[in-house]
């Protein structure tokens, strides 16, 4: 390892030029004084390092000097399928890798190309997880992937609605959906899916297992994906939508929105339309179209629009009620407030 630490150490240098210890073991992801004495070793095995001070300080190689051992490792090979994602490729304990595989990539390249990749870097960036939610805890990724790879059975003990279980599982792949991490694995001769956030522990074994002859990752995610979605919209809604509850729709419901508006009637001379939505069961139904607010109403099934209606009804009478604690309250009663004019709180 130290090793590879020493050369991505040189190819940053290399690169970048002049850059202080602070950066260099952020960069590595080695403490301060793991830096200084690297340099040394550097210094030690010829490679000419020089160290300016001052508040412009830092390290640098001689000027002229460049080195070509620039030879990928299998494992910084394999990495660079992530180079567009660093945050998985860090959660999968790929983080370190990834930089010296880049590194030694951008230093075999010509100058031109070089600094065209170095300009992609600067200027796209992948944010794999979804909006105003934090990516789940996945203490058990970095193993569950060795596992993945090496066809290692695991044994598994896993949170599920209903309680948790153990499993024994024959890992097929990961898939990273919307920030979250899945594993999909095969259990007792069945392929299916766990989110990997909901691993309580893993034990990965000696043995290996054989993977099913023609299994594709992105083929069954596809399909499984697919069959989830026809399981979930169970019905349909029937929706009369605002202009801006159409630009709602795709917001709210993603897909299955943007479906519904391609088949929308054509608008009122209020500027209404009719739609019809792909809805899950009525329950959550009604919470899902309660997020239109007043850009909708619901024309139908009627059970569901009566259940829409409840809930309305009901909310309307709870917000109608003053707050226990509310100073209109107390007026009405003619009691002061606790902790108000001298009383003791």
């Amino acid at each position: 390892m130290r090793a590879d630490r020493l050369l991505s150490l040189l190819l940053l240098l290399q690169s970048r030029g002049r850059m202080t210890a602070p950066e260099l073991a952020a960069e590595l992801e080695v403490s301060v004084r793991t830096v200084y004495r690297d340099v040394e070793a550097l210094g030690a095995a010829g490679v000419p390092v020089t160290a300016d001070r001052g508040p412009a300080g830092g390290y640098r190689l001689m000027d002229g000097y460049r080195t070509r051992l620039t030879g990928l490792t299998g494992a910084e090979a394999t990495s660079l399928f992530l180079a567009g994602a660093p945050g998985p490729a860090r959660d999968l304990g790929l983080g370190a890798v990834l930089t010296s595989a880049q590194l030694k990539l951008r230093a075999a390249l010509p100058a031109t190309a070089a600094g065209r990749a170095a300009r992609v870097q600067e200027r796209f960036h992948l944010d794999a997880p979804a909006w105003f939610r934090d990516a789940d805890p996945v203490p058990y990724l970095e193993a569950v992937a060795g596992a993945v790879w090496d066809q290692r059975v695991v044994r598994a003990r896993y949170r599920r609605w209903a309680g948790e279980v153990e499993r024994e599982l024959c890992p097929l792949g990961l898939v990273l959906k919307g920030g979250i991490w899945y594993l999909v694995a095969q259990q007792e001769g069945t392929v299916r899916t766990y989110r990997v956030s909901r691993f309580l522990d893993t034990e990965v074994t000696d043995e290996v297992f054989d993977r099913p002859a023609g299994f594709s990752l992105a083929a069954h995610w596809a399909e499984s994906s697919r069959r989830l979605e026809a399981r979930l919209h169970r019905g349909t809604a029937r929706l009369r939508i605002s202009p801006r509850g159409r630009k709602l729709l795709p917001m709210l419901f993603g897909a299955a929105g943007a479906r519904a508006l391609e088949g929308a009637e054509p608008a009122g001379a209020d500027g209404w339309a009719e739609v019809e939505l792909p809805v899950e069961t009525e329950a959550v139904a009604v919470g899902d179209l309660l997020r239109l607010g007043t850009e909708a109403e619901v024309l139908g099934p009627e059970p569901l629009r009566r259940a829409v209606a409840d809930t309305v009804a009901a909310l309307a009478r709870r917000y109608a009620r003053l707050p226990p604690n509310s100073p209109e309250v107390h007026a009405a009663s003619g009691t002061d407030r606790p902790g108000e004019r001298g009383v003791p709180s």
